[in-house]
């Protein structure tokens, strides 16, 4: 055979081991050729969407078969931003800015605040204060201090210009009420007699240390409001028109029936949901008829409930049924007895107020009709009982408006007339107050400033409220 003829034989066979060659450095070309470049969108355009070479693939690969990611022997791949995946990231923890300490001031000076226990007398003030109380429920007694303390959201009325009137006159006046149309009683009750003079109780001192020595003179009134109330006991005046309604007590057997007119906006001592005493006095000023009641509320039907009501002529002396209450303790009436802005602003109180103490004796004493304890202890004061501020205690320093109170508590003195907080002195919520004002008697009038006073030898009937000239 010619070797022409062998190498046109063998041909193919060449032709396919080159072909066969080729392919194969094809092969190694592409096995070893370096990553496609990506574009904008993190793909390459030669790669297919759920290719593991799609860098959008390497977390569900990596989450599904816990595998590295695969890269080539010979080539190493170019650096590629991951994908944000949705692994939460951890919140740093802040640690806490501290506090400045605060060290009270030589010159902070303690305010009050009022404290309801009955009620508070609320007093704007830097200090911390504990509430005030109303009969007969007490509250804690407040105590200065020079702690800041968080008080009425009210500014303090400015001090009124008033000139007390430092000497009362003998002769006996009438208080009259609100609106000057009724008197408090007959001028020569006792309500509006001075005391001044009369002796000192024989258990004067007992009395005093039991109720608190050195517990201050708490005004249980002012400006603002207290625990959503006004502070203080208001009343509420109505002609003799005023329809009356219908009213029941749970102390029915000692209460003077109704109807009593009480309109249907007539305030409630602590306001509408008080959990205090809730008194509510109203007075018929075309008949001169005082009404009041302890524990009173509203019924859908306008009717009222209460703990207890009476009713007082006001001008008359007759007093409650021996052995009754009121809607005090005492068996008193209330309104008589309460500090009023407009006898403040007038210069002179010429009557007799009323407090309260914790600590009561199984005994009244005229012209109390009623007591509230089962103690006998002798150091205890009877209800009824009054008391004066010492002849010798200075009011020189004090506001007017304070020398105006503290003239009538040297004249015409307090009676007990409920379980209260100690020296807890009753009056009518006004905005026209100063508390801050108030406050100073709290600070500077002490127990041991007052006595008790034996004013028996003013009695003419035990059931009459007619006194002989001291």
């Amino acid at each position: 055979m010619s070797t022409e003829f062998r190498l046109i034989h063998r041909l193919p066979a060449v032709l396919l081991v080159v072909a066969m060659l080729v392919s194969c450095q094809s092969v190694d070309a592409a096995l070893h050729r370096p990553l496609q470049p990506v574009d904008a969108a993190g793909t390459s355009p030669l790669v297919t969407a759920n290719s593991p070479d799609n860098p959008a693939y390497l977390p569900l690969i990596v989450a599904a078969q816990s595998k590295p990611w695969p890269t080539s022997t010979s080539t190493t791949p170019p650096t590629r931003s991951p994908t944000p995946t949705a692994t939460a990231t951890a919140t740093p923890t802040r640690s806490p800015t501290p506090r400045p300490t605060l060290t009270p001031t030589a010159t902070a000076t303690a305010t009050p605040t009022r404290s309801p226990t009955p009620h508070p007398t609320l007093t704007p003030t830097a200090t911390a204060t504990a509430t005030p109380t109303r009969s007969p429920t007490p509250r804690p007694t407040l105590t200065p201090t020079a702690t800041a303390t968080a008080t009425p959201t009210r500014s303090p009325t400015p001090h009124p210009t008033l000139t007390p009137t430092a000497t009362a006159t003998a002769t006996a006046t009438a208080t009259r009420t609100p609106g000057g149309v009724c008197a408090f009683f007959p001028a020569d009750n006792i309500w509006n007699t001075r005391i001044d003079t009369l002796p000192v109780d024989a258990g004067s001192q007992a009395y005093v240390n039991n109720i608190g020595a050195n517990a201050g003179l708490h005004p249980d009134f002012g400006a603002g409001l207290w625990e959503g109330g006004p502070i203080g006991i208001p009343f509420a005046t109505v002609p003799g028109s005023q329809s009356g309604v219908p009213v029941s007590f749970d102390y029915e057997d000692e209460s003077d029936p109704g109807p009593y007119p009480i309109p249907s906006d007539a305030p409630i001592e602590g306001g509408p949901d008080s959990d205090g005493d809730r008194h509510v006095l109203v007075v018929d000023r075309d008949h001169c008829k005082l009404y009041e009641m302890w524990n009173a509320w509203p019924t859908p039907d306008g009717s009222w409930y209460a703990g207890s009501g009476a009713v007082f002529d006001l001008t008359a002396h007759a007093l409650r049924p021996a052995g009754w209450t009121s809607a005090d303790a005492a068996g008193l009436p209330i309104l008589p007895g309460l500090v009023r802005y407009d006898e403040v602003a007038s210069g002179a109180i010429r009557h007799a107020l009323r407090f309260t103490a914790p600590r009561t004796r199984r005994a009244y004493i005229w012209p109390a009709r009623h007591y509230a304890s089962t103690s006998t202890d002798p150091n205890r004061p009877p209800m009824g009982q009054r008391f004066r501020l010492k002849a010798t205690f200075d009011i020189s320093s004090f506001s007017a408006a304070n020398q105006v109170i503290l003239i009538a508590l040297k004249t015409y003195g307090m009676f007990l007339a409920d379980n209260g907080s100690s020296w807890f002195l009753s009056g009518v919520p006004d905005e026209r107050w100063d508390n801050d004002d108030l406050h100073e008697l709290q600070i500077r009038v002490h127990g041991f400033d007052f006595e008790a006073v034996d004013e028996s030898a003013l009695m003419i009937d035990p059931d009459s409220g007619q006194a002989k000239p001291p």
